[in-house]
């Protein structure tokens, strides 16, 4: 496979599972804004995913809604990032299913409706997030039952979840700077349940701890639980797998890649809450965030270009 082919594949599915987290993590906040604004801000996120020079400001949920999935001024919106998956998903399509080629069009052709800034203002903002949460269901669905299991599957599968652990990463980094302003611990258990909520962890918390959102038993499933598919630790062994399945089948030369995400993979299953206390949350997530990094540059220096790499 060509080295473009699999970099269009990598950076397809990291912008849709992009795209999926700013989305959910939008309607989490409209939610949690309705019932106390002065908690749940519109400017952490807005910061977070703009570029620094960029000084667009606003608490209106609307607006700020607008902003982020419909604004082509906002590198990270909706928009930009589906037009972004459909430019690299219409370069390979002989590498994807039809099925998934239509997914991504039908999203983009979606988007660009002249009409959709009249819907987001006049209906119900929860079901127009909704609406879009859907086309990512789909992509998601459609990828599974369709992409035959091969380079291209594992190449976007390799994009899918390296997005996913810097996205789990920020999210995570965004909720502490959150409760690093308050000492009052139920404000912080709101912030710990909305986190959950974002990276769609909320039901499985209540199954498995039965108790109040506690920041030890957060950390504890949203960095290492083996089985919730949004963990880091459910995201290093799914990476491993597949980058394993690329050296085997020879896509992919054997180098320190394999030796990055062991290490960062006993780095997160082995370091107790006590261990990530001593060091503070901020520098984990840091370390994880710089490892991810390093194994996004392994991986391009032995076999992909540099034209896409952030």
């Amino acid at each position: 496979m060509l080295s473009r082919v699999a970099n269009n594949l990598i950076w397809m599915d990291r912008y849709m599972e992009r795209g999926n987290g700013i989305i959910s993590l939008l309607k989490v906040n409209f939610y949690a804004n309705q019932d106390s604004p002065e908690l749940f801000s519109w400017s952490p996120i807005i910061e977070n995913f703009t570029t620094y020079d960029n000084e667009y400001y606003t608490e209106d949920a609307l607006e700020c809604i607008e902003f982020m999935v419909l604004d082509t001024s906002n590198i990270n919106s909706i928009i930009n990032i589906v037009t972004k998956a459909r430019e690299n998903a219409r370069s390979v399509q002989e590498h994807i299913s039809r099925e998934l080629w239509l997914c991504i069009n039908n999203y983009y052709l979606y988007l660009t409706n002249k009409n959709l800034v009249k819907r987001l203002k006049e209906e119900d903002t929860v079901a127009f997030l909704d609406d879009l949460i859907k086309f990512h269901l789909i992509y998601y669905g459609t990828e599974d039952v369709t992409q035959e299991r091969g380079p291209s599957y594992y190449f976007m599968n390799v994009g899918k979840y390296l997005e996913r652990v810097i996205q789990i990463s920020d999210f995570t980094a965004l909720k502490l700077m959150e409760i690093s302003k308050t000492s009052d611990t139920l404000e912080q258990s709101f912030y710990w349940k909305n986190l959950l909520l974002s990276v769609g962890g909320y039901q499985f918390y209540l199954k498995t701890y039965k108790s109040s959102f506690e920041e030890k038993h957060v950390i504890k499933m949203v960095f290492q639980d083996e089985l919730f598919p949004r963990s880091i630790s459910y995201c290093i062994n799914k990476l491993r797998r597949v980058i394993s399945m690329l050296i085997n089948s020879g896509e992919l030369e054997k180098n320190r890649t394999e030796f990055l995400l062991g290490k960062l993979e006993s780095t997160i299953k082995y370091t107790t809450i006590e261990g990530i206390n001593e060091q503070g949350l901020d520098n984990f997530i840091y370390g994880i965030k710089e490892d991810i990094r390093n194994i996004s540059l392994s991986i391009n220096t032995v076999y992909l270009s540099h034209s896409n790499l952030t």
